[in-house]
């Protein structure tokens, strides 16, 4: 049983003081707790929390730990959050892009077709339920339906009995669908969307659109994102000539592949195929740089190596 009481803004700076945490400006702390929340913020003063001998975090705050300290983290997430979006927003499109002419030049409704996609996404499962594919298309189907977009209303009203192209049905896929969508294609069409983008083998181009799926949705829910875990981990194997090149600073050491580096990685590689003459790697790059300098902090948590910086993907 959940058996914490409820404490009000003064009774939770409090407890923050009884904790460890330096809190001299009362006012503003107040000012950020009813903005934006004690459980919100804890998310970012909790790496600044004690741990004991087995690893274990306590209550109490490291010596020294402020309340700035947290929600200048918060400040540097939440900017964080929005220059990813920008760069996942270019790639989202980009790769709708990809998959409308690649599936369409085999026939207008090939994401409707089992012949033109991978027989994995197609045949039904071993538990009796729909296929991936199955599954996939009726919530495109239920999405169609309530859509409000004007090329939605257009198409249902003059092709009552039709379904859309799929250079129409594109646009109703966000970055989740569309990931099922390219990870459902064949081999040889997800080979030909990955030369786009620097050659990316089939099966890893794959696993990366799932981590910038992934990525997209915590930025999109305003949640924490500079050292969260990735659930979907973009795959490293197999690489080799310019993509091995300009990925060796995460392919080197185990592990690195579950933290932000490793799917900022990922989109600067695309972006410089997709959008060459962006601006977002100065902007990602000088963001990073301003990481609060506290030795409470790390950004090694983010997968960030001491040298980044001069990793050839930061530089170029």
């Amino acid at each position: 049983m959940y058996e914490k009481p409820y404490l009000p803004v003064p009774e939770q700076i409090e407890l923050l003081k009884s904790r460890g945490m330096e809190i001299p400006d009362t006012d503003k702390a107040s000012e950020y707790l009813h903005r934006i929340g004690y459980y919100r913020l804890s998310a970012y003063w909790h790496p600044m929390r004690v741990r004991d001998g087995s690893g274990a975090v306590l209550d109490e705050f490291c010596d020294g730990t402020t309340f700035k300290e947290a929600t200048d983290l918060y400040t540097f997430d939440g900017r964080l959050r929005l220059i990813m979006l920008d760069a996942l927003e270019r790639l989202e499109v980009s790769l709708r892009t990809d998959v409308a002419l690649t599936l369409g030049e085999h026939d207008p409704r090939a994401h409707r077709k089992a012949v033109f996609l991978d027989g994995r996404f197609t045949t039904p499962r071993a538990n009796g339920a729909p296929s991936k594919h199955r599954s996939w298309l009726k919530k495109l189907d239920d999405r169609f339906l309530k859509s409000k977009d004007q090329f939605a209303e257009h198409f249902r009203a003059k092709y009552p009995s039709d379904d859309m192209p799929i250079w129409i049905a594109v646009e109703l896929l966000d970055f989740g669908p569309l990931s099922h969508l390219i990870g459902g294609m064949t081999f040889k069409d997800r080979t030909r969307i990955g030369a786009n983008y620097g050659g990316i083998p089939a099966n890893v181009l794959a696993s990366w659109v799932h981590a910038l799926s992934f990525t997209r949705n915590v930025c999109a829910h305003h949640s924490r994102l500079w050292n969260k875990p990735l659930i979907n981990q973009p795959s490293l194997r197999g690489l080799s000539g310019e993509i091995e090149q300009f990925l060796s600073h995460i392919n080197e050491t185990p592990g690195k592949n579950t933290r932000l580096c490793a799917v900022a990685s990922v989109a600067r590689y695309m972006l410089r195929h997709a959008n060459p003459r962006t601006e977002w790697l100065n902007r990602f790059t000088s963001h990073i740089l301003t990481f609060p300098n506290t030795p409470r902090l790390d950004l090694g948590a983010a997968g960030f190596s001491e040298n980044w910086k001069d990793c050839l993907l930061w530089r170029v």
